[in-house]
């Protein structure tokens, strides 16, 4: 089950070279935008799957909803700054 697991996160490190494409290609602000919130998903997901493999998952968890609470608001944050 560890290999599985294992490989889902090689795999969803792979899958986040394509919303940095579009980080880094993006023609507009909100496209950029969106591709940094995608990357900050991926990157939730791959922590979790992290805290799995080293058995602390309770850990992990903590981490991941103050990752996903300041990404949330610093996307929150950009789009009203740029929206006006």
């Amino acid at each position: 089950m560890h290999t599985f697991f294992l490989y889902s996160a090689v795999i969803l490190t792979i899958i986040s070279v394509m919303p940095a494409y579009r980080v880094v290609k993006g023609p507009t602000v909100f496209d950029r935008l969106l591709g940094t919130s995608a990357i900050g998903t991926n990157t939730i997901v791959l922590i979790c799957l992290i805290g799995y493999l080293f058995n602390r998952i309770d850990m992990f968890i903590d981490i991941t909803l103050a990752y996903a609470v300041l990404g949330f608001i610093g996307s929150i944050a950009v789009a009203k700054y740029f929206a006006t």
